[in-house]
């Protein structure tokens, strides 16, 4: 890995840091051919850098030890964030080539760093001496070095030398599987969009959305006709305009028939047998199933703990999404007598009732939803008002696709904090769901301030015309500026332990507190404005909306806790249980979910097993219960925030001092604690979705 080949040349736009404003990768000076040289010279230089750790002949001290690894592998840290963030958000074959090859090296380079017995001793030598009391710690450093010696014993160091050896090959294929699954689903999603030729099967949809249609169809070669691009989740959001029921029930089959359909996208061998490692590198690494590793490093710390909460809130969430069922069908039989509901009705007939219950559908409400004034006015406007921070759009910045938009933030004293970068519109390129990225992750150390990417997927509008969004995707837009302010609102010392570096199942505990915001009637009455008469969102519609956040919960925790549960099934098996026929899948998925008691026909899982991509394909495998685990800490922040009197700097500065700017530099239940003043409750959950009857944890 250190031969003279493959040295860097020093015209590589990676060699040396940018010289952009905070360090923003120069993608006008990138190219596809930088990304190999700079990843495989990147592994070799970090290599070397440990290799002078682990061979140093002087006593092990926080600079020499702690200290050094931190500042190694910056080549091979900036060339990795920009590379996952441009095969994410903007692949080409060529990309997907380059991550077929590297993915098991860098893998292999892992393993070659937390399995280096050189260097766990002299991090156990380190740890002793704290121990005797020759060396004091800083609670940060403290906090990391219990971390760095977690992460060698969760990589296996203690094993016997034919165990490592396995290890590591299971660890390279991983690695090689998850990018697969990726590629599969981007490629199934793709090729399932589906061809409209007839203009009235899209009666009911909204005239933008077909007009987005119709761009996606042109693009796509097949001028005069509208093309539905998939979403990521089973219901797709089309689903609740559609009048018409056949091209619903095709656009829901389109939806949840992915990657197992048979043929060259098919995704189910290749979750298979990444299901069958996971759970024999559990079982190496002395663990019952791959959920219980999961969970031991997690605020969780067990795996029945997770049981615990998904099957309390299982019975109630079904009990509620029933009854829910019982008032669609009645809608639907005013249109289709002797019909029986559908999981493609759901949603049509959600928004029909609430529509006649309400007074108020979505359809209504997008027009008042304009993506700019979404942005600039709600989630850059909320900002402004809790932490001080304000936005400039850099247009001479530039970003890695010609969508994406860059912003530089200023702190409340004016002086500049980081770049934001904004990348919303779908295109075929791009994977599917809403995430944020890190191109450079906060730390004093290194003196790097933070520039961060948020990710949508929202169809794009002809040019001129502008993208008005449904409420779920106002919603998104805020969840995801949540991680965003995670990581630019880091101030912290060791980039390990910077913004969302973070225990998964705390991660999204600030996104999911940031969604409260755009309920806030101050903040909603600066962005739900007309896009064409400028006028607001009659009061009238904001009381309905805002008195509305109930409806539909029953259906929206069901779906999730299947998919919760779904994923909690797979990664509980022994190796020897996974199945082996790519045929039985599908076979496994509804017993899980009968099991489980959430396999109701009209509510699937938000994601199926087959293209379940947070589980397969993006690192939450066994982890996709964070989402609600998180959700009860969030809704106990909710309630502090509201005690404290809502929208107000003291309160915003609070929770940026007390959790956003410690991202992992403390144990992050302790950083909740130190905010709420106590341990979290699970009350302010359970009534928010409508759960009273379920247990209290």
């Amino acid at each position: 890995m250190t031969s003279p080949e493959l040295e860097l040349d020093p015209t590589n736009p990676f060699a040396h840091a940018s010289s952009l404003p905070y360090g923003l990768p120069d993608f006008r000076a990138i190219r596809e051919e930088h990304h190999r040289p700079a990843l495989l010279a990147g592994m070799a230089q970090q290599r070397a850098e440990v290799e002078a750790i682990a061979t140093d002949p002087a006593e092990p001290t926080v600079e020499n030890t702690l200290v050094a690894l931190e500042r190694s592998g910056r080549l091979l840290h900036r060339a990795a964030t920009v590379f996952y963030n441009q095969s994410s958000a903007d692949s080409t074959p060529g990309l997907d080539a380059v991550e077929e090859e590297v993915a098991p090296l860098l893998a292999e380079h892992s393993d070659a760093i937390w399995l280096d017995p050189r260097l766990h001793a002299r991090i156990e030598a380190l740890a002793a001496r704290v121990e005797a009391g020759e060396i004091t710690l800083e609670p940060d450093t403290a906090w990391l070095l219990h971390r760095t010696r977690t992460r060698f014993q969760r990589a296996g160091v203690g094993l016997e030398p034919a165990a490592q050896a396995r290890l590591r090959e299971i660890n390279g294929r991983i690695t090689s599987l998850d990018a697969q699954f990726g590629r599969l689903l981007l490629a199934a999603t793709n090729a399932a969009a589906v061809l409209v030729t007839d203009p009235a099967e899209l009666d009911g949809l909204p005239q933008d959305a077909q007009d987005a249609a119709a761009q996606a169809a042109a693009a796509a070669g097949h001028p005069g006709a509208w093309l539905i691009e998939l979403q990521l989740p089973t219901q797709q959001s089309v689903l609740a305009s559609l009048r018409h029921r056949g091209l619903r029930e095709r656009v829901f089959t389109a939806s949840a028939t992915r990657g197992a359909t048979g043929g060259e996208h098919d995704t189910r061998a290749t979750l298979l047998e990444l299901a069958r490692l996971r759970a024999e590198r559990a079982r190496l690494l002395g663990y019952e199933h791959h959920a219980a590793y999961v969970a031991a490093d997690a605020t969780a710390k067990d795996a029945q703990a997770v049981a615990d909460i998904l099957g309390r809130l299982a019975p109630a969430a079904v009990a509620n999404a029933r009854a829910e069922a019982a008032d669609l069908e009645a809608a639907l039989q005013a249109d289709h007598p002797g019909a029986a509901l559908e999981p493609w009705d759901w949603q049509y007939y959600a928004e029909r009732v609430r529509a006649e219950r309400r007074s108020l559908d979505d359809s209504a409400l997008r027009p008042y939803l304009e993506m700019e004034r979404v942005l600039t006015e709600g989630v850059f406007g909320a900002a402004t008002a809790l932490y001080g921070l304000t936005f400039a759009e850099r247009g001479d910045l530039p970003g890695y696709h010609p969508d994406v938009r860059v912003y530089e933030v200023f702190d409340a004293d004016g002086t500049g904090l980081g770049l934001f970068l904004a990348d919303y519109w779908t295109r075929p390129s791009k994977r599917g769901g809403a995430w944020m990225n890190n191109l450079v992750d906060q730390s004093t150390l290194l003196g790097e301030p933070p520039v961060v990417v948020n990710n949508l997927n929202v169809p794009k509008p002809p040019p001129g015309q502008p993208t008005l969004l449904t409420w779920d995707e106002v919603i998104t837009a805020f969840h995801e500026f949540g991680h965003a302010l995670h990581g630019l609102l880091s101030d912290v010392r060791y980039p390990s332990q910077s913004g969302t570096e973070v225990p998964r199942d705390f991660v999204e505990y600030p996104s999911q507190v940031n969604e409260m915001w755009a309920w806030d009637p101050a903040v909603l009455a600066r962005f739900a404005v007309h896009h064409e008469t400028g006028e607001p969102m009659p009061t009238a519609w904001v009381e309905t909306l805002l008195a509305a956040r109930q409806d539909g919960e029953g259906f929206a925790t069901t779906e999730y806790l299947a998919a919760a549960l779904l994923d909690q099934a797979w990664y509980r098996l022994a190796p020897e249980d996974v199945p082996t026929d790519p045929e039985q899948v599908l076979a496994f998925e509804a017993a899980a979910l009968r099991e489980a008691g959430v396999d109701l026909r009209t509510v699937p899982p938000r994601y199926r097993t087959t293209y379940f991509n947070h589980v397969f394909g993006s690192g939450y495998s066994a982890g996709y219960y964070s989402y609600i685990w998180s959700e009860v800490l969030d809704a106990d922040t909710v309630t502090w925030f509201a005690e404290n009197g809502g929208l107000r700097r003291e309160n915003g500065d609070a929770f940026r001092a007390k959790l956003l700017g410690r991202g992992g530099s403390v144990d992050p239940m302790e950083a909740f604690a130190d905010l709420r003043g106590r341990a979290p409750r699970i009350e302010p959950l359970l009534e928010r979705r409508g759960l009273t009857g379920a247990e209290a944890r």
